[in-house]
């Protein structure tokens, strides 16, 4: 079931409700459709992005039907100003359960062409990020045993050519995901990382193949399936994220439509 809208179906339940999530590309794709899902769910949530604005309507959509949003501009590459956002989340909601580490960025490219700025771009975004998140959010985690769900991709499960930069910082964002999960899940912190592929976003224009890119590469990556909505790995974030998915905790899942199955 492809549910474009949440708060249109009241029987998806209420797994989230007195509970504080943090969300971070919450202006458009996969993390607005996350943030509308946990608050459409009974959640308080902050929308954080590096676009403020989209950020900003992201959390009046939220209002507008009802629900306890609000919303900042983050650059997650900065550490202290990650530390402010988690500090606002707090206070605003007085405490935190859920962080959704869904800011990314990507894109192919020849990677004897790739430039050092855009790696580290990558790596800064995809991974440090996300880890600046996490070490400010888990003493808070910790005291209402919540938990951290990364965004990661096929990309961190499999290789992909001509995408050495994403693979890479996809692959470093599913070895935190892991590390993580080990040190806090006896406290009681849970840590996990979806992966999907081939999700209809705006971000999906950045792999077109490079010129001169061999197609049966990069037809290894292919989907089995046509792309889905971001609505979908919402979906499955709101799972894991939920206290159904209470002994889930380390785990790696692809939601790729058969991608990475052999």
């Amino acid at each position: 079931m492809d549910i474009k809208d949440p708060f249109d179906h009241p029987d998806l339940g209420r797994r989230f409700s007195g509970k504080a999530a943090l969300v971070t590309g919450a202006a458009g794709g996969i993390g607005r459709a996350t943030a509308i899902r946990l608050a459409a769910e009974g959640a308080s949530v902050w929308c954080a992005d590096l676009d403020g604005d989209g950020a900003a309507a992201t959390a009046t959509y939220i209002t507008e039907r009802g629900a306890n949003a609000r919303s900042s501009q983050v650059d997650v590459t900065d550490p202290v100003a990650c530390n402010g956002l988690v500090s606002s989340v707090v206070a605003a909601f007085g405490g935190l359960d859920v962080l959704g580490n869904i800011a990314g960025i990507g894109g192919s490219r020849h990677t004897l062409e790739e430039t050092p700025e855009r790696f580290q771009a990558m790596m800064a975004v995809n991974a440090a990020g996300p880890f600046y998140l996490c070490v400010a959010a888990l003493p808070h985690l910790l005291e209402r045993k919540g938990n951290i769900v990364n965004l990661a991709s096929t990309a961190g499960i499999i290789g992909q050519a001509y995408c050495a930069a994403y693979c890479a910082s996809k692959h470093a964002l599913v070895g935190l995901t892991r590390a993580l999960a080990l040190e806090f899940g006896r406290s009681g912190v849970r840590v996990n990382a979806v992966c999907p592929g081939g999700v209809n976003t705006g971000i999906i224009a950045n792999f077109a193949p490079p010129e001169g890119a061999s197609m049966s590469l990069i037809s290894r990556s292919f989907l089995t399936r046509d792309m889905q909505e971001p609505e979908s790995v919402a979906a499955m974030i709101a799972y894991v994220a939920s206290d159904e998915a209470y002994y889930v905790n380390g785990a790696v899942l692809s939601i790729d439509g058969g991608t990475t199955a052999g």
